[in-house]
Parts: structure tokens; sequence; C-alpha cells
């Protein structure tokens, strides 16, 4: 028999199955001047960019802030929920008023609807997006973190049923499937972490699938070239070429030839090849050897 939830679980998906909030009416929509409104603490973006900040306190001083800011009444104060971008750039066009809706929202509910919000924008990197996503899978399964990741791939061969449903409706404004996601972005996830550092400090996807795919010996060459801006195709041609090797100074082969410790070490077929290599010098060099005899 298939476990009920909880009823707030249920909650959640509610919230969750369609937009974070309805702000088409015009009279829930009130002005509230920006230093009474806090960071929330379910803000799941981590960075801003500064110069699209910027542009955006350029348009906010020209059109005003188009879009409300939904916000939650905590102790006293209000948290912004979704819309913290719009708020800071406000602050920089000079704004003492800033649009808001108020809705009273659980953590829970708050965290989810400041993750969509965040997900529905062009602007995020991959890293962020990835985790936001899972996190968002984790609320709605009521599942924690890598239990949520397990799950999804579970559900990838399994029958559709009410969970299948639940993450359709989750996924369904954000212009990709959860079949999608588990399919081809989760697995970002297991990356090397220089890798997943260069993708959060905004290298493409597709350079990074290639770093991550090849011999752990190559990667290290091929994240400098993608970072110093090499294309897909030039980071391929260098997969297949053979890896740059460093010469061996003179002295260090001396020291390793004149060794009858490493001589002695070595087994007949590498005796062997080493005569045939040592028959292939230079002339000059054999006869320097031969005075020395």
């Amino acid at each position: 028999m298939t476990r009920r939830r909880p009823e707030r679980r249920r909650d959640l998906i509610g919230l969750l199955g369609e937009a974070p909030v309805d702000l088409s009416q015009a009279n829930d929509i009130r002005a509230l001047p920006v230093s009474e409104l806090q960071v929330g603490s379910t803000q799941p973006r981590r960075s801003f960019d500064l110069e699209r900040l910027s542009e955006l306190a350029e348009s906010i001083r020209e059109h005003g802030v188009l879009q409300p800011l939904l916000v939650r009444s905590v102790d006293g104060h209000y948290e912004i929920v979704a819309g913290e971008r719009r708020w800071r750039a406000a602050q920089l066009a000079g704004l003492s008023e800033i649009p808001v809706v108020v809705r009273q929202l659980s953590d829970e509910q708050a965290r989810a609807a400041a993750l969509i919000e965040n997900l529905q924008r062009d602007n995020l990197n991959v890293i962020d997006e990835v985790d936001g996503k899972l996190e968002l899978v984790a609320l709605t399964l009521g599942l924690e973190r890598e239990q949520a990741r397990k799950r999804l791939m579970q559900l990838l061969r399994t029958v559709p049923g009410d969970e299948h449903e639940r993450l359709d409706q989750v996924f369904r404004s954000m212009g990709e499937t959860w079949r999608t996601f588990a399919k081809n972005k989760l697995r970002i996830l297991n990356w090397p972490q220089p890798v997943l550092e260069a993708l959060r400090a905004g290298l493409p996807l597709t350079l990074g699938s290639v770093v991550a795919g090849a011999p752990e010996d190559r990667q290290a060459e091929l994240l400098e070239l993608a970072q110093n801006g090499a294309s897909r195709s030039r980071l391929m041609r260098a997969l297949q070429s053979k890896p740059k090797i460093s010469p061996l100074a003179p002295e260090q082969l001396a020291k390793v030839l004149g060794s009858k410790r490493f001589l002695s070490s070595l087994d007949a077929p590498t005796r062997e090849t080493l005569d045939r290599w040592l028959a292939r010098m230079p002339e000059q060099l054999r006869q320097a050897i031969d005075e020395l005899s």
C-alpha cells in the first residue's frame, strides 16, 4: 500500500503545481519602504552579478519595478521570499518604496517559491540550477537531498504514479521535464570539484562535459584550455592528441643509466628494449662514451 503523505506535503505541492504566487490581483499589491524588507533566509541565489544588477537598476529608474516582490511577515518584519535582486537594484536606483505582495508562507513553502522564482530565470549558472532543482525534488517528495537523488533514478524505471505526477507539476513551469533533468543533468554533481567550481564561475556546460569525461591525468590541462577560451572542438582535438611530455634532462638520464641497482632491476624484455634504444644513440654521444671507457 502506498504510504499517505502528511497534509503539509500536499499543501506544498499545491503551491508548487502552479506559479509560486498569483500577482494578477491589483488589490493584493502594496508599497513598502525598501528599508523595511530583509533578505530571506530561504534565498537560494548565492551571488549577484554587479553588472547585471546595475543594468536592472537603470531599467528600474526608467520604468519602475514591473513585477512586485513576494514577501512574508516573520517576527514583526517583512522577509523577501522572491525578488531579492529587484530589491537590491531598487536601492541602487534610489527608490524609497517598492511594490510587494505579502503571503503567509511556511519556511518550506517560502523555500519552494524562492527556488522556482530563481530557476525560471536564464542567468543562473548550471551548478546552482542543478542544486536548486534537486532541492525542489526533495521538498516535493518529502525526502532528504541524497534520498531524493536516488529516488529520482528509481522513478525513471517505475510505472507512473503519484510521485511522477507531483514532479511533472513542479517542472512544468521550468521548460524541462524531471526525466530529462535526471538523465542529463543530475550526473553533473559527480564531476570533479575543479570542474564544478569552473561551472559555478560560468564555464559552459558543453566544455565542462568534455573535461569531466577526459582521463584524470588530462583534466587539469583541458580545464585550463577551456577557461582560456578554447572551443569544444579545440578541447576534443587536444584530448585526441598525445599529452606533452617534458624532455628528460641529460643529467637525469646519466644518473639513472649509471645506477647498477636500476639496471639490475630490469627484466629481460625491458633490458632488450633499452639496448635497442641505446643502439640508436647519436654518434657523438657514442664517441664520448667510448672515450670514457
